[in-house]
């Protein structure tokens, strides 16, 4: 009998197998959804539509929680994508959220109130800066992104320019084009939504 009948079985060696990476859920709907629902309520009172500006009140916790803390997270799930422009748009827009909320609710207050509107229209024209060059990134996307950014952007210098002039129609107008960027925004969360649950393309981005 030849001696390598003798040797103990070779035991099989088992290759690893490779594992597909787990599924990420798209946080792009969260994060536009949370920026137009705040935007929206914000912007009637902006316009004029409500004027109350009691009311205004409402605003506050949307801003801290809705527009603010879940924008920022979605901003976070898109670092861990690797989406540069989803990052840096979600985690600021959440961050300018929250920011707001303090500023109304703690700082306002403390400024005179002769020069209140001061400080708030170079902290919105600060903001149009931002949304300026973010809209120049922008234009590397489909239409429905870059009419978001750009009409974002007219919102601020408007919002800004109302509030540094003390001119109330430029106020108001930049609250209804407030109200446009949010059902832009709106739009493109229902199309990102409709795409991953139907999966295929429901809505046209351009």
């Amino acid at each position: 009998m030849p001696s390598s009948a003798l040797a103990p079985a070779a035991t099989p060696v088992s290759t690893p197998q490779a594992t597909a990476p787990q599924a990420t859920a798209d946080p792009a709907p969260l994060g536009l959804a949370a920026f137009a629902l705040t935007t929206f309520v914000l912007s009637l009172f902006n316009s004029g539509l409500v004027a109350n500006a009691a009311l205004g009140a409402v605003v506050l916790p949307l801003a801290l929680f809705y527009g603010g803390l879940a924008q920022f997270v979605a901003g976070l799930l898109e670092f861990r994508r690797g989406n540069t422009f989803g990052t840096t748009a979600f985690v600021s827009y959440g961050a300018f959220w929250m920011a707001f909320a303090g500023y109304v609710k703690f700082v306002v207050p403390t400024l005179p109130a002769d020069q209140a509107h001061v400080a708030t229209g170079w902290f919105l024209a600060a903001w149009f800066v931002f949304t300026a060059y973010m809209s120049v990134a922008a234009m590397k996307l489909d239409l429905a992104h870059r009419l978001l950014f750009a009409v974002l952007a007219l919102t601020f210098l408007f919002l800004a320019a109302g509030d540094l002039s003390e001119v109330a129609a430029l106020g108001r107008t930049g609250g209804f084009l407030g109200l446009l960027c949010a059902g832009i925004a709106w739009y493109i969360s229902f199309a990102a939504v409709a795409r991953e649950t139907w999966g295929r393309k429901v809505l046209p981005l351009g």
